[in-house]
């Protein structure tokens, strides 16, 4: 009974009360045995202004509209006694007309740009439950939990969007930065690893001792970048103080909107490091430098004014720290489908071509973002719709750049069914960086997604 209020309450949070326990199994008649399925995917409608000196396919191109796949997703997870779980979770991400393909798809045919990407494992881990949520023999709620783990995981901080689930975004999409080891030293945010998990008290928190994946980049003169050796393992961990509801720590993905139905305040830090992450050249001799993140965040959302009105503010901002070694720099755009023109005689972007930005660096980044759940009428109980502004904005302040960089986002949530299936209109800006010292005006991009979940 109190796992499948647990997973009640974690649907609900979703803003849906049609959607029920989802598409769940129980294999016994109290429903203490169960599996439980999820699916989910998202599509991007996007118009783009390209960087100066971009190729798209081959033809110049100033701008590009497409339509893509931001992801396709399914997980799956069991609980068979009150100390055993696994999941699993599979998917693709970032496939566009021309790239995110499998391996080797190119040219022209059926297994041409973009065609047919690789399914993979996101998630896959086990974990037992040492001090189970509930006590399975007074069958009251214990105080304190603690549950230990080891798979491919997500259970690593370093702040709470570093663990953020990607079904319910108050914007769009994460910044990405929150994730900053992406795709070099771990596999889409994940890392093989043991990792606790639980609470004490308010206090939910999380550790991990993880082998990251090997990175093999060469070195670069005053320029940290990428190559790890033999790999050592790294650590972290976040923990975040709850003063107000509990938030379930059954799964490790954090909310970004409880569309009103919660009442949150948390504040929360984390850290990660390891010894040896990235190397550079100092007077043309090899030198390791260690990876140390830190974060600190705080989180609001809650309703407010009349309760039939279900209206509600959510906020979250977040400070990082980022050391990676002198001058490390990573610029990435999300399914970015510009190259580089090699016959361009403009002035260049630094980060390259397509919508690419200096994304992840030593230096510092903080992130704010807010949104209001517009209220409800009352009187119209059939109307399900429901609509929420949200701003957010971004400063990137890097060594390897002179001049900190100014990010901006505006948009809308048409909340359809709750998070279960939302519309969601952005405009987000970047600068555009011609030197380290020069920021030649800004781009822009205007996103449509699509996102169904059950």
């Amino acid at each position: 009974m109190f796992l499948s209020v647990l997973l009640q309450s974690g649907v609900y949070a979703q803003g849906s009360a049609d959607y029920g326990a989802g598409l769940k199994v129980s294999l016994n008649p109290e429903g203490s045995k169960y599996v439980r399925v999820l699916l989910w995917n998202q599509m991007w409608m996007r118009s783009i202004q390209n960087n100066p000196g971009t190729l798209v396919n081959g033809e110049q191109a100033n701008s590009t509209f497409d339509i893509g796949a931001r992801r396709l997703r399914a997980l799956a997870y069991a609980q068979i006694t009150p100390r055993y779980l696994v999941l699993a979770h599979v998917g693709i991400n970032n496939q566009t007309f021309l790239n995110g393909g499998a391996a080797g798809t190119t040219g022209t045919g059926g297994y041409g740009a973009g065609k047919k990407p690789g399914l993979f494992f996101h998630d896959i881990w086990s974990e037992y439950a040492v001090i189970p949520a509930l006590n399975p023999e007074t069958k009251k709620a214990n105080k304190s939990s603690l549950s230990i783990g080891a798979g491919l995981h997500y259970w690593w901080g370093i702040s709470r969007m570093t663990s953020a689930s990607t079904l319910n975004f108050l914007a769009i999409d994460a910044p990405i930065f929150n994730w900053p080891l992406i795709e070099n030293s771990d596999q889409f945010a994940r890392m093989f690893g043991l990792y606790a998990k639980g609470k004490l008290g308010k206090l939910d928190y999380r550790i991990n001792m993880n082998k990251p994946f090997a990175t093999k980049l060469a070195a670069l003169e005053g320029t940290a970048v990428d190559n790890n050796g033999q790999s050592k393992m790294s650590y972290g961990g976040y923990g975040m103080y709850q003063f107000l509801d509990q938030e379930s720590n059954l799964l490790p993905f954090t909310v970004g909107s409880y569309v009103g139905t919660k009442r949150v305040f948390n504040i929360g830090a984390g850290f990660y490091h390891q010894s040896e992450g990235t190397k550079s050249l100092q007077n043309g001799s090899s030198k390791n430098h260690d990876i140390t993140l830190l974060s600190a965040d705080v989180f609001a959302d809650m309703p407010i004014g009349d309760k039939k009105s279900n209206a509600a503010v959510t906020a979250y901002s977040v400070y990082y720290n980022y050391n990676f070694g002198p001058n490390y720099l990573r610029n990435i755009g999300i399914m970015n489908v510009g190259t580089a023109n090699p016959d361009f005689g403009g002035a260049r972007a630094l980060a390259g071509a397509g919508n690419s930005r200096p994304m992840i660096g030593t230096g510092s980044i903080w992130y704010t973002q807010a949104g209001f759940l517009l209220p409800k009428d009352p009187t119209k109980e059939k109307v399900k719709m429901r609509v929420q502004p949200f701003a957010a904005y971004t400063m990137k302040k890097f060594e390897a750049l002179d001049k900190a960089g100014n990010y901006f986002d505006f948009g809308t949530n048409f909340l359809l069914d709750g998070h279960h299936a939302k519309i969601t209109l952005q405009y987000s800006t970047r600068p555009i960086y011609t030197a380290k010292d020069n920021i030649n005006g800004t781009k822009g991009e205007l996103l449509i997604q699509f996102q169904t979940y059950l």
